[in-house]
């Protein structure tokens, strides 16, 4: 698998900006020994979240995020690469992950808090802040016993950050245990326009409430543009109703097709069709559940589309399902940022 990930960075001339990997935390060793095989020294972030893959293979797939022509710096926080900065010219970026808790002893609110900290503190290393951030990833261990208190205590961390964009950022929040035993680790894009017309906005879920009414501190989605294109950046988003309850509780191919309609409403009102997706991660509480997704696909002719079939839990008891999703257009039509790669 890695193998085939090297020939293919190298036929694109691609620098990894940031590396997830979804797979069994039991073969995170066997898989930095083959990354180093490959690639030598891993100069780049890499998250490793237990997402099991549906068919039972020990990883469910590898997600690069890469850039061609141009400088990458690094950023380096406790012994360790976190981050990678650069630019395209019209705006300096920012990627992190594998960010945690440098104590694993503490309470998991003081966790989140010292992550987030973490996180603070690897982005200044850039000339960056929080304000700056427009999509992050959060995968919590155990998440369904202590997910309302990770949402307060982010809410209350968000509350002292006056974000660019004006808007919260866009986000995925999912369980999954790490290999370093912490009880959350994250991932965050961050980002700073170097002219007028590039920008961050917040874009609207048209079939669903925005997630604060519910406690849930990020926004449905956040649009970057700029005179080279437009990247939609589309939060996990799940079967929940206008007014935040869970639809089709239970019912995993009713709530693939409402999360699949809400999801297809949001890159419609922007303008983008699934065609457009660059990179996207399906969610299932169950394994078998994800034969429902990939017959929705199938009978819409997009077997093909970018998208990583993970087992994880879901933010809700009864929430089965949850996609995540990056779209792109691009005014030049050149290859894009990122380059997503699954199931190598």
């Amino acid at each position: 698998m890695f193998n085939r990930l090297a020939v293919s960075l190298k036929e694109l001339e691609a620098t990894v900006i940031q590396m997830l990997v979804f797979g069994s935390v039991s073969a995170s060793v066997a898989g930095k020994e083959a990354m180093q095989r490959h690639f030598g020294n891993i100069d780049w972030p890499v998250t490793w979240v237990e997402g099991a893959a549906c068919d039972g293979s020990p990883i469910a797939g590898l997600q690069v995020f890469g850039f061609t022509g141009g400088e990458v710096t690094r950023i380096n926080l406790n012994g360790r690469v976190v981050g990678s900065v650069f630019s395209d010219g019209t705006a300096r970026y920012c990627l992190l992950g594998g960010l945690d808790p440098v104590r694993n002893s503490i309470a998991r609110e003081d966790q989140t808090r010292e992550t987030l900290d973490n996180l603070a503190r690897a982005l200044a290393q850039g000339g960056f802040s929080l304000s700056d951030t427009v999509r992050t990833w959060f995968f919590l261990e155990d998440l369904l016993s202590w997910y309302d208190e990770f949402n307060q205590t982010r809410t209350q961390i968000y509350s002292g950050v006056k974000f660019r964009t004006g808007s919260l950022p866009a986000s995925t929040g999912i369980g999954a245990k790490n290999p370093a035993g912490t009880a959350l680790t994250v991932g965050a894009w961050a980002m700073q326009p170097l002219n007028s017309s590039t920008r961050a906005e917040e874009i609207a879920s048209p079939l669903q409430c925005p997630a604060p009414a519910y406690g849930s501190s990020f926004s449905r989605a956040i649009e970057l543009s700029s005179e080279t294109g437009r990247r939609l950046l589309i939060s996990g988003t799940a079967s929940i109703a206008p007014g935040g309850k869970t639809l089709w509780p239970g019912a995993a191919r009713q709530q693939v097709a409402h999360t699949m309609q809400v999801v297809g409403a949001i890159l419609g009102s922007r303008g983008f069709q699934f065609s457009d997706l660059t990179r996207a991660t399906a969610y299932f509480k169950r394994r078998a559940d994800a034969r429902a997704f990939t017959e929705w696909c199938a009978a819409r002719g997009l077997q093909l589309q970018p998208v990583t079939l993970a087992q994880c839990d879901i933010c809700r008891d009864d929430l089965l399902f949850e996609l995540e999703a990056d779209a792109w257009s691009s005014t030049t039509r050149l290859v894009p940022f990122p380059l997503s790669t699954e199931g190598l």
